[in-house]
């Protein structure tokens, strides 16, 4: 920590935790699991769709093809986040994961809309669709998924880049259910309605997921404070605290998933300065709010009354 100018610039020391190693970094390997899982599946549905002639299982190995690709884009983004902060780049890449989130939400949009709208051709001319053998290669694809998902589901709460990874994979596991089921009741009924039925159910349920995701990552490039951060409740706890006579410029973003910061300029009684002094000050700002907010990057600038009318910007 260092103190700048004579009023007061004041800041938390060093680079967020996160800016040499991303929340996504720690299941790496869980998303190389479930790229191999994916890739060994899709290949086991084209041969079954080859072996069968079935539509439904060629259509399910076009969807486990899109995943593998956004599993893959995770990786590199990830590869390219842990790479060390520079002077040009001072927290680093660890924002590309935010971009490869993004781009995830455009393959999962694309896989949706191609779903309903197939759903909706199929609905109005139905499709011959075999029963056992598409049911068997179902059953792979589900369990399959299943197992890659179980990897991917803490790491989806904490990271936006392993959540669109997640969100690919469990389009695809309700991909294999529709199948599963689609081919069950054509083998019991005849009901050839069924496929394009089931997929509309699929394409309803990726979709709005999709657009909470993109949302999320869009707050993240456009500097939101995090939705978990109530800034009237932050700037009130500043306030309280002995000595504090009032908070400008506060602002609260999200550098990448996990890795919040918050920088502010913090107006203190002179007695309180002369007695208490920058440092002892600054621990008390950033142990408040560490404690309440789990914000560890904090930036404060202490000043006295009266400086913020010399402050560039605007005034909060």
């Amino acid at each position: 920590m260092g103190a700048g100018h004579d009023h007061g610039h004041t800041h938390g020391g060093g680079l967020p935790k996160g800016a040499s190693g991303t929340v996504s970094a720690a299941y790496r390997g869980r998303l190389r699991i479930a790229l191999a899982i994916t890739v060994t599946v899709l290949v086991a549905e084209i041969v079954g769709s080859v072996l069968t002639g079935s539509l439904a299982l060629l259509a399910d190995a076009g969807h486990m093809a899109t995943d593998a690709v956004g599993v893959s884009m995770a990786l590199i983004a990830i590869h390219f986040a842990n790479r060390p902060a520079s002077e040009r780049r001072t927290y680093g890449w660890a924002r590309a994961e935010i971009l490869a989130a993004l781009l995830n939400c455009v393959l999962l949009l694309g896989v949706g809309g191609y779903i309903l709208i197939e759903a909706v051709d199929r609905l109005l001319e139905p499709t011959d669709v075999p029963g056992g053998a598409t049911v068997v290669f179902g059953l792979i694809g589900l369990v399959a998924n299943a197992i890659s998902l179980s990897l991917l589901m803490r790491g989806q709460k904490e990271s936006l880049n392993v959540r669109g990874a997640f969100l690919e994979v469990l389009s695809d596991a309700l991909g294999s259910l529709a199948v599963v089921i689609a081919a069950l009741v054509i083998m019991t009924t005849g009901w050839q309605q069924a496929d394009p039925i089931a997929s509309l159910v699929i394409g309803l349920m990726i979709v709005p997921r999709t657009v909470k995701l993109f949302r999320e990552a869009i707050d993240v490039l456009l500097e939101a404070a995090p939705r978990d951060v109530d800034m009237a409740e932050v700037r009130a706890h500043i306030l309280a605290l002995p000595g504090v006579e009032g908070v400008h410029d506060l602002h609260v973003w999200t550098i990448t998933s996990g890795m919040p910061v918050l920088s502010a300029h913090v107006v203190v009684g002179a007695q309180t300065l002369d007695s208490a002094g920058n440092e002892k000050m600054l621990h008390e700002l950033q142990d408040c709010l560490r404690g309440h907010f789990d914000v560890e990057h904090c930036t404060f600038q202490l000043e006295p009354g009266g400086h913020a009318a010399h402050e560039d910007g605007f005034c909060r």
